[in-house]
């Protein structure tokens, strides 16, 4: 029986040269805070211009995942990709990116797929089709979004980290207090409300009232992909005005008899809202700071809260 397959290409014109669109591309790590599809990403090895990827996606409205092998060719301005562990239904999925130039500063990016199913049916080639037509036209629309604001990408969108070494504590504790989010508003003096949602494949979401230095209240929505004892991974899918894209990471170690927690955080600071959120005058590197600051002190002062819920959990042990 032959394998049933489809090809499927999508393009679109935007206004920003082809090297700058290709390192967006690039670069799995700000995947999250551009492309609205994707959840986590992140590179797993890579030599030469040889890459391989894990990715975490919403598609069909299912929270899927799968390994990528890409092949980055900088001076043609392509990226080759083939799956080599596929989300069912899908069986085999390839592909490529490519950036032409289009004159007048302009670029065409074209988005390659071609694909097969687990099930030789046409109805599972016209589901993954669905899924591929819709991540395809928003990562596409988003690249042309991101190229419009007439900013380098480095000014806007940029990540950093916050590290706290807990003494003494259990590590399934630590890991427990942020997995635990529901009782945050319990806990920590800045949430006022969560809800929170379990999905299969250990998938939260969680909607979060918070308060900010200045006394002012905002809903954000996540979701998070929770990794035992290892890490909590999450992407706000409604955020704050000031960011158009916000991911992050709790990583948790073990280190000799303390547990270290590091929160790290990818950002898109939306430059059209800098000054209507932050006043008159306030600069693209103000509202920057801003951020890091604010969204930094929340973190700390949850790993701190995490670490004195550990060490009160082993005293009551």
């Amino acid at each position: 029986m032959s394998t049933l397959t489809r090809r499927m290409e999508h393009s679109r014109v935007v206004e920003a040269p082809a090297d700058r669109l290709y390192a967006l591309v690039a670069d799995v790590s700000r995947w999250p805070v551009i492309l609205g599809p994707c959840i986590h990403a992140r590179q797993l090895e890579m030599v030469g211009d040889n890459e391989r990827i894990e990715i975490w996606a919403h598609t069909n409205g299912e929270v899927k995942s799968w390994t990528s092998r890409r092949l980055l060719d900088s001076s043609g301005l392509r990226i080759a990709f083939q799956q080599e562990r596929s989300a069912a239904p899908i069986a085999a999925m390839s592909g490529e990116w490519s950036f032409l130039p289009a004159g007048d500063g302009r670029t065409r990016i074209v988005l390659a797929h071609s694909f097969s199913a687990v099930a030789q049916e046409p109805a599972a080639l016209d589901w993954i089709a669905e899924a591929v037509d819709r991540n395809s036209i928003q990562e596409l629309a988003a690249l042309g979004e991101v190229a419009a604001l007439g900013h380098p990408p480095d000014q806007f969108v940029f990540g950093f980290s916050d590290r706290i070494e807990l003494p003494r504590v259990a590590l399934g504790e630590a890991y427990d207090f942020i997995y635990r989010s529901d009782l945050w508003p319990e806990r920590l003096p800045h949430v006022l409300r969560v809800s929170l949602h379990e999905q299969p494949g250990s998938v939260q979401e969680m909607e979060m009232e918070t308060i900010t230095s200045d006394g002012s209240a905002h809903t954000t929505s996540s979701v998070r992909l929770c990794f035992p004892l290892r890490q909590i991974a999450y992407k706000q899918t409604v955020l704050p005005a000031l960011l158009s894209g916000h991911s992050g990471i709790w990583e948790f170690e073990q280190v000799d008899a303390d547990v270290a927690i590091t929160s790290r955080h990818m950002v898109a600071v939306a430059p059209a809202a800098v000054e209507r959120v932050l006043g008159p005058g306030t600069t693209l590197d103000q509202a920057g700071a801003y951020v890091r600051d604010a969204l930094g002190a929340n973190s700390r002062a949850t790993m701190e809260a995490a670490g004195r819920f550990a060490s009160s959990a082993v005293h009551r042990a």
